[in-house]
C-alpha cells in the first residue's frame, strides 16, 4: 500500500523532548511528529513533506523532509 505524501508547516517542535506537531496545508488538522520520524532536522515554521502512519495513540508523521 502506497502512502500519500502530505505537506504542511511545523507548528511546534521541542528538540529536548524530541517531538512536535505539523499543521497540514489542506486542512486544519495537526499530526504528531516524533524525532524518530524525521529525515531532516526541523524547527518551527519549516515547510515539510511527510507521510502518515498509524501509531499507538493515533496518526504520526513519518519520513518528514524539509521542502526547499
Amino acid at each position: 500500500m502506497e502512502t500519500q505524501k502530505q505537506t504542511g508547516t511545523v507548528k511546534f517542535f521541542n528538540e529536548g523532548k524530541g517531538f512536535g506537531f505539523i499543521k497540514h496545508d489542506n486542512s486544519n488538522q495537526e499530526t504528531f511528529c516524533h524525532v524518530s520520524g524525521l529525515k531532516d532536522q526541523v524547527k518551527e515554521n519549516d515547510r515539510v513533506e511527510f507521510e502518515l502512519q498509524q501509531g499507538r495513540k493515533g496518526m504520526n508523521a513519518v519520513n518528514v523532509r524539509i521542502l526547499k
